[in-house]
């Protein structure tokens, strides 16, 4: 089974290249902090800026959460087609919704949709179930407002990383809570984690030391889920992974070969086809974790993303 095509194949030279580069120009790989303490690696990794400058086309407003405000940074498209509900990676400890402003920009602009992005709680300081639950109550708010508010209630889901992670733990609430997965259209879901008691590859199995920025010490996993055993972290509000998975939408699953997280998404986009739902992987050979940021792999990723939403608010 080829888990990627020949035009990825041509260009492994090059991608190897790239992720060189990226490796490097990263100031907050888990190997550079592994010295510090957990309250300065989590500073280590806050300080940092992802992404471009903020757009000035995004509005901030405020809905009421489970425990106070929560933000959310709306991208408006005059007569949107459908309306994606974005959650950020971070790790569950740091990032925020302005890291991909620059991509939201060319999503509204591409796709025809209206982009809401969730500044949901962050661990340590908001340790699981925080998070989720935030999550969970900007896709209710949505389910309820989105139509009077942005002028569609057909929902996408993303996310990046944890934010994947928390995107497929939405959906799951959305069903078992809710009765309301069905209201979801896609998901696209990039290099996230979902079995946070730890895959093989999060372990560093076949991941060679030095080509990807995680280091297979999961430390971010004690802050978000701190006093839990290996058995409590497979519940699968936290590691969706053991989730029943039918009756989910279609997912669009990516990652990098080399990423700590390739296991999660091979298994996780196997289980979801499996439940009877419509899955697509992209593997890109010999990149880390972060991969759509190459040149080479973005060149090849969003084109598919456009597609694959365009193909989610067309059925």
């Amino acid at each position: 089974m080829a888990l990627w095509d020949n035009e990825l194949e041509a260009l492994r030279p090059k991608l190897r290249e790239e992720a060189a580069t990226f490796i490097a120009s990263v100031p907050w790989q888990e190997t550079a902090t592994a010295t510090l303490s957990l309250e300065e690696r989590v500073a280590a990794h806050r300080k940092v800026s992802l992404g471009g400058p903020p757009s000035d086309r995004a509005v901030d407003r405020t809905i009421e959460g489970p425990a106070g405000p929560i933000r959310l940074r709306v991208f408006k498209h005059e007569q949107p087609e459908g309306l994606l509900l974005h959650i950020h990676g971070g790790a569950w400890m740091a990032g925020s919704p302005e890291m991909m402003d620059l991509l939201h920009e060319v999503i509204v602009d591409k796709c025809n949709v209206s982009v809401v992005s969730v500044d949901y709680r962050l661990a340590p300081e908001h340790p699981y179930p925080a998070g989720p639950d935030d999550c969970e109550a900007a896709a209710c708010w949505l389910l309820e407002h989105g139509l009077e508010e942005f002028g569609s209630d057909r929902l996408l889901i993303a996310g990046e990383s944890a934010g994947a992670h928390l995107a497929a733990v939405t959906l799951l609430r959305m069903r078992d809570k809710h009765q309301a997965a069905d209201r979801f259209l896609g998901a696209n879901l990039v290099f996230g984690a979902y079995d946070l008691s730890r895959t093989p590859s999060q372990r560093g199995v076949g991941i060679t030391p030095g080509t990807d920025i995680l280091d297979g010490t999961g430390f971010p996993l004690d802050l978000y889920l701190p006093g839990m055993s290996e058995e409590e972290r497979r519940d699968p509000d936290i590691s969706p992974l053991y989730a029943d998975l039918a009756g989910m939408p279609g997912a669009l699953f990516s990652v990098g070969s080399n990423d700590h997280l390739l296991d999660d998404t091979l298994f996780m986009a196997a289980r979801w086809e499996a439940a009877a739902n419509r899955s697509e992987l992209l593997v890109y050979p010999d990149t880390p974790h972060g991969c759509i940021a190459l040149p080479s792999v973005a060149a090849h990723f969003f084109p598919r993303l456009f597609e694959f939403l365009g193909k989610c608010l067309n059925t």
